[in-house]
C-alpha cells in the first residue's frame, strides 16, 4: 500500500513556526507544574490508595466529609475521585503514607481509611484493592525511572554519532526529549498522575519518535550522496517526502492502538494510553520538524559549501575545456 505517490510538500518551510509551536506547549507546560503540579503517583510519592466498591454511588463530597470526621488528622491530605467505570460505583481514597517502612504496621493507614468511611454511614460497601508503598521505596522507583531515561537518551546520542554524523545524533536528541517536555506538559494539563506506567509509556515514545527519526536520517544520509548540488533544506524535504506514507501508516496504526487501550484498558491503563496518544502524535511531529531544523541549524556550513563547490565547478568547466581544445589543435 502506497500513500502520498510523488510527494512534494515543503516542510521546511514551516520547521521554526513548528518550533515556535512547541515552545508555546512545553512553557505552558511547565508553567501549570509550577502552578499546580505534577501529581505523583503511589509508586513515587509513597502512600496507601483504598479502592471502595459502594452498593449505592456516593457522592465525592460525602466521601471527603467522612475523612475529615473520621480519619486520624482529619484527612485533609486525603485525595478522593471516582474510579474505574462509573457503573461500578467505586471510588479511590488515596492519602500520605506515614509510620513505619517496614511491616505489618504499614497496613495501619489503609486500615484507618476503611474504618472511617464506615463511621460516615455512607452504605454498605466493600474494599476492593488496596495498594501501600513507603517513602524510601517511592524515592528508589523515582531515581530508577530517571536513570533510565538518561541512560536511554545517552546510549540515543551514542548510537546515532556512530551511525550517522553528530549533527544528526543532536537533533534526534533534542527531538526525544521535546517528546518528553510535551507529554509531560499534557499530563500537567489533565493532571494524570505520573505512574511507573506512566514512565513506560514514556520511554515507549522515545523509542518510537528515535526509530521514526533514524528512517528520514537514513534517507537524508542517501540523498545527500545523489543530490550532492541540493542544498540541505531541500534533500531533507526529499527525504521526508520520501518516507511520508511509511510515516502515516505507522503512526496512524500505533495510535489506534493507544485509543482503543485508552478506550477499553480500563482505569490501570488510562495514564499509560494518554502517554502513548501524545507521545506517537509529538513523536512523529517532532521527526518532521524538529529533528530537522536542529540538523539545519547545526549544519549551517553545509548550504555554503555545496553553493561554493557549484560555483566552483561552472568557473573551472570553460577553463577545463579551454585545456582540451588547446591538446587537441597542439
Amino acid at each position: 500500500m502506497r500513500l502520498f505517490k510523488n510527494a512534494n510538500y515543503n516542510f521546511m518551510r514551516w520547521r521554526w513556526h513548528a518550533v515556535a509551536l512547541s515552545w508555546v506547549v512545553i512553557i505552558a507546560g511547565m508553567v501549570v507544574i509550577a502552578t499546580k503540579g505534577l501529581p505523583r503517583g503511589i509508586e513515587f510519592a509513597g502512600g496507601s490508595a483504598v479502592i471502595a466498591q459502594f452498593d449505592q454511588t456516593p457522592s465525592v463530597q460525602a466521601v471527603r466529609e467522612a475523612l475529615n470526621r473520621n480519619y486520624p488528622g482529619g484527612g485533609q491530605d486525603a485525595v478522593v475521585q471516582s474510579y474505574g467505570d462509573p457503573s461500578l460505583r467505586q471510588v479511590m481514597v488515596r492519602v500520605p503514607q506515614v509510620g513505619a517502612e517496614q511491616g505489618a504496621s504499614l497496613s495501619t493507614t489503609a486500615q484507618a481509611v476503611e474504618a472511617a468511611l464506615r463511621k460516615g454511614n455512607l452504605g454498605n460497601f466493600t474494599v476492593v484493592g488496596t495498594e501501600i508503598v513507603g517513602p524510601a521505596v517511592g524515592q528508589e522507583l523515582e531515581n530508577k525511572g530517571l536513570w533510565a531515561f538518561g541512560l536511554s537518551l545517552v546510549g540515543i546520542l551514542a548510537y546515532l554519532a556512530f551511525r550517522f554524523q553528530f549533527s544528526f545524533a543532536l537533533g534526534a536528541v533534542v527531538a526525544t526529549i521535546h517528546d518528553i517536555l510535551v507529554a509531560l506538559a499534557f499530563l500537567a494539563f489533565f493532571q494524570y498522575d505520573l505512574t511507573l506506567n506512566v514512565i513506560a509509556a514514556i520511554l515507549t515514545v522515545t523509542g518510537y519518535s528515535t526509530n521514526d527519526t533514524i528512517v528520514i536520517f537514513d534517507r537524508v544520509r542517501e540523498n545527500m550522496r545523489s543530490h550532492r548540488r541540493d542544498s540541505l533544506n531541500d534533500i531533507i524535504n526529499i527525504a521526508i517526502n520520501q518516507t511520508l506514507g511509511r510515516t502515516i501508516l505507522t503512526a496512524g496504526t500505533a495510535l489506534l492502538s493507544a485509543i482503543a487501550l485508552f478506550v477499553f484498558g480500563g482505569e490501570v491503563l488510562r495514564g499509560f494510553a494518554f502517554t502513548m496518544i501524545v507521545g506517537v502524535i509529538t513523536g512523529t511531529y517532532s521527526s518532521v520538524f524538529v529533528a530537522a531544523a536542529i540538523v539545519t541549524f547545526w549544519r549551517p556550513k553545509h548550504r555554503r559549501a555545496v553553493a561554493a563547490a557549484a560555483e566552483a565547478q561552472a568557473v573551472s568547466q570553460p577553463a577545463r575545456r579551454s585545456k582540451q581544445r588547446k591538446a587537441r589543435a597542439s
